[in-house]
């Protein structure tokens, strides 16, 4: 007997309705930051986020970033930190409408370093930020030039 689509997709909803019937998808899934992510300012999303007081800049804390973004709906970031005790890696874009780009939520088992792609409107500094178990933030920052069709605009 061949089993169709059809029959995946609904033995896929079947469990994924037990699952969530259940309580047992995962909870990282459910860990959305409404507030962090529309926040306007770089210092309302990091608060929103649970970081106290000020970023301070941080050598263990690496940005990966291009100096020329050609495309700027598909920039590719990369954060990495050597600090003990991380429990958030954020990526965030000054000039974006909404400065949380990226949040990626860490565990012992973890190793600190994450890469995506983010859009940016225009040429804006960039700023990598890891928060730590008490709260302090520490960062790294990049400018970065968005052109149009690569023509260095």
């Amino acid at each position: 007997m061949q089993t169709t689509r059809r029959q995946v997709l609904k033995h896929s909803a079947v469990v994924a309705g037990l699952l969530a019937g259940t309580g047992l998808f995962p909870q990282y899934a459910l860990a959305f930051n409404k507030a962090a992510f529309d926040a306007k300012s770089l210092a309302d999303a990091l608060k929103a986020l649970g970081a106290n007081g000020a970023p301070e800049a941080s050598s263990a804390v690496t940005l990966t970033a291009p100096d020329i973004a050609e495309n700027g709906a598909v920039v590719p970031l990369a954060v990495a930190s050597t600090l003990p005790g991380i429990k958030q890696l954020v990526l965030l874009v000054e000039k974006n409408p909404n400065a949380l780009v990226a949040v990626f939520n860490m565990g012992p088992e973890l190793e600190a370093s994450f890469a995506t792609r983010a859009k940016m409107g225009e040429s804006s500094d960039v700023y990598a930020v890891a928060i730590t178990g008490d709260g302090k933030a520490h960062f790294a920052k990049k400018e970065v030039k968005v052109t149009l069709g690569g023509c260095g605009g």
